[in-house]
C-alpha cells in the first residue's frame, strides 16, 4: 500500500537527497509460528480481529520504542526525544492538524503505528506517546492515515519543498484560515478573466487582496473555522476596504 505515495514525486525526491527517511515494517515479520498470524479473536466476543500484543511489542522494541506515560497535550510533547516517537493512528485519536504537523518535525524519529482491523491490544497503548485521527470517520486501517501523516510532516521539513515560500502560505499555516485564490496564465479563460489587482504590480494591493479573499474564503467555506478564532477587527476592516475583483 505504501509504494506509490512513498515511491513518488516530492516524497521520492525528499528520500532521494536523504532529506528523510522512510522505512515500511510488516507485522508478520515479528510474528512468530508457522503462520505468523498477528491478530486474534477479542476476549469478551464480538465481531472482527484485534492485533496480537506479541507481534506489535517486538516491533516497536525493534524499533527502540519504550513504555510512557500518555501525556497528550502535556510540555513534554514539545520536547526533542532521543529516542522514537511513537504516534498511533486510530480513529480514537485527536485529529491531525496543521500545528500537530509542525511539532512533529521536531521530533527526530518518529514511529506510526497503524490500528487494524478492530484496533490493537490495549496494552501496546503503554508504548504509544501519541494518538492521532485524520477525521471522524472508520477506515480499514491505519496504512492511509500514515501516509497522510507522513506527507504532512516530511514536507515541512526544510529542503523537501523546492519553494519554501509555498510552504509558508498554506492553508491553516499560522492559525486557522485558508488559502487565497490562485490563478494562472491565460489571463481570459473562456470568458473569465484573472482579477486586475494580480495583474497591477503592485505588491502591496496584491497582499491586501490576498489576505481579504483568504478570509473570505474561509468565512464561505469553512465558517467553523472562524467560530474557534473569530475575526479581529482589523481582518474585518480589511475585508471592507479591499476589491475582491
Amino acid at each position: 500500500m505504501f509504494q506509490g505515495p512513498f515511491r513518488d514525486s516530492i516524497l521520492k525526491r525528499a528520500q532521494a537527497r536523504g532529506l528523510v527517511r522512510i522505512a515500511v515494517h510488516n507485522l508478520r515479520d515479528f510474528a512468530s509460528g508457522r503462520h505468523r498470524i498477528t491478530d486474534e479473536r477479542p476476549y469478551g466476543g464480538g465481531a472482527g480481529m484485534v492485533l496480537k500484543a506479541e507481534p506489535v511489542y517486538q516491533a516497536l522494541r525493534a524499533l527502540g520504542a519504550r513504555p510512557t506515560v500518555r501525556a497528550v497535550g502535556r510540555a513534554r510533547l514539545q520536547a526533542v526525544r532521543p529516542s522514537p516517537w511513537c504516534v498511533y493512528l486510530s480513529p480514537q485519536g485527536r485529529i491531525l492538524t496543521q500545528a500537530t504537523a509542525e511539532r512533529l518535525t521536531t521530533q527526530r524519529w518518529l514511529i506510526l503505528l497503524c490500528g487494524h482491523y478492530e484496533g490493537l491490544d490495549e496494552r501496546m497503548l503503554a508504548f504509544v506517546d501519541e494518538e492521532l485521527s485524520i477525521g471522524d470517520y472508520v477506515l480499514t486501517g491505519g496504512e492511509l492515515p500514515a501516509m497522510v501523516l507522513a506527507d504532512a510532516v516530511a514536507r515541512l521539513l526544510p529542503g523537501v519543498v523546492k519553494e519554501p515560500a509555498s510552504v509558508a502560505q498554506d492553508s491553516f499555516r499560522g492559525g486557522l484560515r485558508l488559502d487565497y485564490p490562485q490563478y494562472t496564465r491565460p489571463e481570459n479563460w473562456r470568458g473569465v478573466k484573472v482579477p486586475n489587482v494580480l495583474l497591477s504590480g503592485h505588491h502591496a494591493q496584491i497582499a491586501r487582496w490576498r489576505q481579504a479573499t483568504a478570509l473570505l474564503a474561509t468565512r464561505d467555506k469553512r465558517p467553523d473555522l472562524l467560530e474557534r478564532q473569530p475575526m479581529t477587527p482589523q481582518e474585518r476592516r480589511l475585508l471592507q476596504g479591499v476589491s475582491l475583483r
